[in-house]
């Protein structure tokens, strides 16, 4: 069988945080995947184009516009695309209730699943209390958050060199910093709170770069990550099933497998559905357990824990 028809079509792709302008993009893989998907709908949930960072410098190579393109022909061939502005690309907001290329903007949007749930699409900024009410501290923040980026690419250029997969320093640290581990915490409450007051059944947003889907309190909150270091979208299936796909660990585990050695970011295309489907065999083979099937099989796909 060919790539093309293990191709899986997807009822919803949620992705954000994906920072077009920036060295810290990841572009490529980004490519790589929405070549690999098709969908009904398309959620763009902010931070798609980084306004901060090319108002400082402008860095905008092939690959970023590429996908951009890719982007606007999807929604010129019939997918619906949705963009939710957030912070980075917030000169975006001017043009809310608009559409563009067959683009719909919106501040916020309600996604009903295929098995009835209603669900929160907002970007999550305004529920960031530095970004809300010390916009100077955010911009230095963003400052920091840039260097460790150039630290990581430096980094896992000798990682790839040595034969290794992709490792994300800066994700690394904010797991292990406890102020930080604690505004993600703060965070997800927050938003999980609003998606509880507007009374919906749960929330999507991006904005803190962590990548999760879980249920606190009554409301299911999923974030579906960032497109600088861990290369996630949120997916829903035909039947409303929600999952998160790590893309970049994807890639790296099929082609350990196909052939060892070689970079995953250069590696020609093996199909989406064919990557699910070894994930799933792999999470499945093995579980001898019911608490261990049950823990692999909640795990997100791509994710090794």
């Amino acid at each position: 069988m060919t790539a093309m028809t293990l191709q899986p079509h997807y009822r919803t792709v949620w992705i954000s945080d994906v920072h077009l302008g920036t060295r810290g993009c990841q572009a490529d893989l980004l490519l790589d995947f929405l070549n690999e998907v098709t969908a009904d709908t398309y959620y763009l949930v902010g931070d798609i184009i980084d306004g901060w960072r090319l108002k400082k410098s402008w860095y905008w190579p092939e690959s970023h516009h590429a996908v951009i393109t890719t982007i606007m022909d999807k929604a010129k061939n019939g997918a619906k695309v949705i963009f939710v502005p957030g912070n980075h690309d917030e000169f975006a907001r001017e043009f809310v209730d608009m559409t563009f290329g067959h683009v719909d903007v919106k501040m916020n949007d309600i996604h009903e699943t295929a098995d009835g749930k209603r669900l929160l699409v907002i970007h999550g900024d305004e529920f960031d209390g530095v970004v809300k009410y010390a916009r100077w501290l955010a911009y230095l923040g963003d400052t920091a958050y840039n260097l460790a980026i150039v630290l990581n690419r430096y980094y896992n250029g000798i990682r790839r060199r040595l034969g290794y997969g992709y490792w994300s320093l800066s994700a690394y640290l904010k797991n292990r910093v406890k102020n930080a581990v604690q505004f993600i915490c703060n965070f997800e409450n927050a938003v999980a709170h609003e998606a509880a007051k507007r009374k919906v059944d749960g929330v999507v947003c991006g904005h803190i770069h962590h990548a999760e889907k879980r249920m606190i309190g009554d409301v299911l909150y999923c974030n579906d990550g960032d497109w600088v270091e861990s290369c996630t979208a949120l997916v829903e299936d035909m039947n409303g099933k929600l999952e998160l796909l790590h893309w970049a660990e994807m890639r790296q585990m099929a082609m350990s497998h196909s052939n060892p050695g070689r970079d995953a970011s250069n590696a020609p295309s093996l199909g989406l559905g064919k990557l699910i489907s070894m994930f799933r065999i792999a999470h499945s083979t093995g579980s001898s357990t019911s608490g261990a099937s049950k823990k692999r099989n909640d795990a997100p796909i791509g994710k090794t824990a």
